[in-house]
């Protein structure tokens, strides 16, 4: 099981990247939009870089939603490896069987 804290500060980014999407969309869209003065664009550039780190996307690491492990997750049923196997035993993921020969 991994560390709360590490779990709650993946909890606190994905809200900071929910809250700030918009604004961080439309000032990269003012950023790539060569039609504007150089100025203007170099005032969204600062303004981009002043707001938190932690709304940037790129900076959200997906976890297991029942342990919060990094590592060797599976994007589609947002699970790890470990907590994938141990379900499909239990007979809890419909159609999934754990394999023996």
């Amino acid at each position: 099981m991994a560390k709360k804290s590490m779990v709650n500060r993946e909890v606190k980014r994905a809200a900071l990247v929910k809250r700030h999407a918009s604004k961080r969309a439309a000032l990269k869209a003012v950023i790539s939009d060569q039609s504007l003065p150089m100025e203007e664009r170099f005032k969204a550039t600062i303004k981009l870089a002043e707001m938190p780190r932690n709304s940037s996307a790129v900076r959200l690491h997906n976890r297991c939603q029942l342990t919060g492990r990094p590592h060797a997750y599976y994007r589609k049923l947002k699970l790890s490896r470990i907590m994938l196997r141990d379900l499909a035993s239990f007979g809890q993921i419909p159609g999934m069987v754990k394999s023996s020969w």
